[in-house]
């Protein structure tokens, strides 16, 4: 195994349906219900399970997707969509983009996130 493989164990690339019982598998061993994950809002993509918000920045970074377009958020397995999404990561500080905090400041862009983790989570339209 080699460094970029042994930094990203545990990471997943979710570019399609993803049922709540798996998402909360990809990261309960590391953080319960919580689960990290990076959003692509051009590629419509996430990855998630991995320890820490860079590096699933830098799985998806190794997939072609472009660092402007990566959002780090914190996903709650056991909570309902509307308060399942956390905007809040190191990787979202980014005085060029106008992101001066680890939130997402930009509501367009949050709403982007929003409707991709509703289209990938399966059980968040039922939940």
């Amino acid at each position: 195994m080699n460094e970029s493989e042994a930094r990203h164990v545990g990471t997943i690339l979710i570019d399609g349906p993803i049922s709540m019982v798996e998402l909360r598998a990809a990261g309960e061993e590391l953080f319960g219900e919580m689960v990290k994950a990076v959003v692509d809002v051009e590629k419509g993509v996430m990855a998630a399970g991995g320890e820490l918000h860079s590096d699933e920045e830098a799985f998806l970074l190794e997939r072609n997707s472009r660092q402007e377009n990566l959002w780090g958020i914190n996903l709650y397995t056991d909570r309902e969509l509307s308060d399942m999404v956390e905007f809040d990561s190191m990787i979202n500080i980014r005085p060029r983009q106008n992101n001066r905090s680890r939130g997402v400041e930009d509501a367009n862009v949050r709403k982007q996130i929003l409707a991709i983790v509703s289209k990938l989570v399966e059980d968040a339209k039922t939940k």
